[in-house]
C-alpha cells in the first residue's frame, strides 16, 4: 500500500453519500432469528447484513457458531431483503465455504488480524475474488500490524478493500470494553485517505447504552461507514448480549448518523477558522518552546544527581508533580485523566533524558 493508492470506491456504490450502515446479530442462532433480523435491519434502513458463523472465543466450551448451517440462513435474508451479506472469515476454510455460499463482503476478526500468517493464509485463498475485503484493527494498538495486514489482502488481487476499527485490549479500567485510541484509525486515514474506514461501537462500547455516542464521534471524525450489532431480541442473544441493540433502536439512531459537509464553508465562518487555527498554531509553537526550556532544567537536574550519585527516580517528587498537576487541572476546567496521561508521558521522558545525562558523563 501506498499513500497514493487510489481504491475502488464499492462503499460509494453501496450508499452513497450517506454512512455506509452494516447490521445484524453477533452470532446467528436460528434461521427464523436471522431472517427477522435481517427484515428489522433492511427496515431501519440499513445497508449490509451481517451475521456471525464462525466466533472465535477465549475459552473453549463457550458458544462459537453455528457454522457452515448459518451460511444457507444468510443466502435466504438475502432473497428475502435484497441485502448484501457479510460474515467474518478466519481460515482458508471459511473463505472457501463463504465464497460457496455467495457471501458478498468478508472481513477479517481483530483476532485474526494480529497473526501475519493466519492473514497470509486467508490472502491465499482469496486470489482471483472479487468482492470486498475488511480488515478489523488488531487487538494490540499497532498501526504496522493493521496496515501489513491490509497490504497482505491487497497485494493478493483484492481492490475493494477496507479497514473496520473496533477498539483496543487494554488492561486499564476504562468506561468501555475496548480502548477506542482514535489516533491510530484517524493515522491510518490519514496516510491511506482513500481507504474506507468503518467503525464498530459495538466492540468499542460494549454496552449498548453507549454505542449511539460512539458512532457518531465515528461519524464526526470522518468513517466512512458504521457496523453495529443488531439483534431482534438482544437480552436473549447467545453471545455478546450486552452490546446488541434492537433493529427499532437502529432505526431511531440511522437518521441522526449524517456525515459532515466539510467542503463547504461561508466565508465569514473560514475566516473565523483561519484566526482560531492561528491562534492555536502561536500556543503550539509556546507549547514546544516551553517543553524545550523544562528538557534543559531536567539536564540539569540529571548532572546533579549524578554529582551527588542520587537516584533517578525519586518517587516523593514524582507523587507531587503529578498530584500538583491534577489539582491545576481541575482548578482550570481541564480534563483530569488527560492532564494525568500527559504527565506521566512527560516523567517518563524526564527519566530517559536522566538516564541519557548519566550515561554521557560518567567516566
Amino acid at each position: 500500500m501506498t499513500n497514493n493508492t487510489t481504491y475502488n470506491n464499492w462503499l460509494r456504490h453501496i450508499a452513497g453519500n450517506n454512512a455506509l450502515i452494516i447490521a445484524g446479530p453477533c452470532s446467528a442462532e436460528t434461521e427464523d432469528q436471522v431472517i427477522n433480523t435481517a427484515i428489522g435491519v433492511k427496515k431501519a434502513g440499513g445497508h449490509i447484513f451481517r451475521a456471525g458463523i464462525w466466533k472465535p472465543r477465549t475459552r473453549p466450551g463457550n458458544f462459537e457458531g453455528v457454522g457452515a448451517i448459518g451460511l444457507k440462513w444468510l443466502q435466504k435474508a438475502k432473497a428475502t431483503t435484497g441485502l448484501m451479506t457479510a460474515v467474518e472469515v478466519a481460515n482458508p476454510h471459511h473463505v472457501e465455504l463463504a465464497l460457496a455460499n455467495d457471501v458478498d463482503i468478508l472481513w477479517i476478526g481483530a483476532r485474526t488480524s494480529v497473526n501475519p500468517f493466519s492473514v497470509q493464509e486467508i490472502a491465499d485463498a482469496l486470489r482471483g475474488v472479487n468482492k470486498p475485503v475488511l480488515v478489523k484493527n488488531p487487538i494490540n494498538p499497532d498501526l504496522a500490524l493493521w496496515i501489513g495486514a491490509l497490504e497482505r489482502i491487497e497485494k493478493a488481487g483484492i481492490k475493494n478493500l477496507g479497514a473496520i476499527h473496533r477498539g483496543f485490549s487494554s488492561y486499564k479500567k476504562m468506561p468501555y470494553r475496548n480502548e477506542p485510541l482514535w489516533q491510530i484509525p484517524i493515522d491510518l486515514k490519514t496516510r491511506f485517505p482513500e481507504l474506507p474506514l468503518i467503525n464498530d461501537p459495538s466492540h468499542i462500547s460494549g454496552k449498548h447504552e453507549n454505542v449511539f455516542d460512539i458512532a457518531q464521534t465515528a461519524i464526526q471524525l470522518m468513517f466512512d461507514g458504521l457496523m453495529i450489532e443488531t439483534h431482534i431480541n438482544p437480552e436473549k442473544a447467545w453471545s455478546d448480549a450486552r452490546q446488541q441493540i434492537t433493529p427499532e433502536t437502529l432505526a431511531g439512531f440511522i437518521p441522526q448518523f449524517v456525515p459532515p459537509n466539510d467542503r463547504v464553508f461561508n466565508p465569514g465562518l473560514l475566516k473565523n477558522f483561519k484566526v482560531l487555527r492561528k491562534d492555536i498554531d502561536d500556543i503550539d509553537t509556546e507549547l514546544v518552546n516551553l517543553l524545550r526550556q523544562r528538557q534543559e532544567k531536567i539536564e540539569e537536574i540529571g548532572r546533579l544527581k549524578l554529582k551527588e550519585n542520587l537516584a533517578i527516580y525519586q518517587k516523593e517528587r514524582w507523587l507531587d508533580i503529578l498530584n500538583k498537576a491534577i489539582h491545576n487541572a481541575q482548578e482550570n476546567n481541564i480534563n483530569q485523566k488527560f492532564i494525568e496521561q500527559l504527565f506521566r508521558l512527560l516523567h517518563q521522558e524526564s527519566l530517559k533524558i536522566q538516564h541519557r545525562v548519566f550515561k554521557e558523563n560518567q567516566v
